[in-house]
């Protein structure tokens, strides 16, 4: 209850946010004329990512629902998990590729999906699998498909008028080229920082959450160091339309170091890995 109270906070702090950001930018472009043409945009497109968060992050990974039948394994845990959380249960799905990973996403609990790669479903055993499953499950009830929804909306769209101000704005006798390219730089960098902010925060607080539902916090430390080497071995190509649902992921499925790495929009698994063996020491609490 606690962490949807807070995710709740998030999201109307980053709706607010976001909007007086867009109000501003439609202040300053044109002299005001487009302020509430850009207000009206940034709040259409976080209606309509919310609405189909499931939809868009299926099709990204090229998803395709599986039965009991075909995945007993996935549907006994998660079966289990939901009825002891008291919750719908979601449906399931396996994307085709080698890249271990899973997400959760959907509007909410009621309209939930849960999808697992080919990957993640060869080199996980069951207990490693119900550690990861336990994760995804809390996003979906922290809300936290609501969350990343707002902030990769909001900065895409940032990010997309930035651009549009850079290439179609700078001939304009009234334009200052100083200004357009700090928009062009500084506000995507604004966006992607609240979004990354508030990303790495839930990736912990359901690492947690899904923790004390599943009872084995090590199973799922021990899942996230098999799955970082999974990525390092064979990550996703690093598209816009992935780019849009990498933060629905357990792990950062992207190959990533230095910068890239302070970019992504996962904390470490090794920080995750460490609040895991710290849970575990502390019989399920983090100090």
């Amino acid at each position: 209850m606690s962490r949807r109270y807070f995710n709740g906070v998030k999201t109307f702090s980053l709706l607010i946010g976001m909007w007086v950001l867009m109000l501003g930018l439609g202040a300053v472009i044109g002299k005001g004329q487009y302020i509430w043409l850009f207000g009206a945009g940034a709040l259409l497109m976080n209606v309509y990512a919310y609405w189909n968060s499931g939809k868009m992050s299926i099709r990204a990974m090229q998803a395709r629902p599986v039965t009991e039948v075909e995945q007993p394994a996935m549907y006994r845990i998660v079966r289990d998990l939901s009825r002891e959380a008291n919750q719908p249960m979601p449906q399931l799905f396996v994307s085709p590729t080698d890249a271990p990973n899973a997400f959760a996403s959907g509007r909410n609990p009621r309209n939930a999906v849960v999808c697992c790669t080919e990957g993640i479903l060869q080199i996980l055993n069951e207990r490693e699998l119900k550690g990861v499953l336990g994760h995804e499950l809390m996003h979906v009830y922290n809300r936290d498909i609501l969350v990343g929804s707002v902030a990769a909306a909001s900065a895409g769209m940032i990010t997309m008028i930035a651009q549009m101000l850079f290439f179609f704005g700078g001939g304009r006798r009234n334009s200052n080229p100083l200004v357009l390219i700090a928009m062009l730089v500084l506000a995507p960098i604004a966006a992607t920082l609240i979004r990354l902010a508030i990303s790495r925060t839930r990736e912990y607080d359901a690492d947690e959450d899904g923790s004390k539902l599943t009872g084995d916090p090590m199973a799922l430390a021990s899942a996230l160091k098999k799955i970082e080497a999974g990525v390092a071995a064979r990550p996703l190509a690093q598209t816009s339309e992935l780019e849009n649902v990498a933060h629905f992921m357990i792990a950062n499925p992207f190959k990533g170091a230095g910068l890239a790495r302070m970019f992504a929009t996962h904390p470490p698994i090794e920080d995750r890995v460490s609040r895991l063996e710290d849970m575990a020491a502390n019989r399920g609490f983090i100090r």
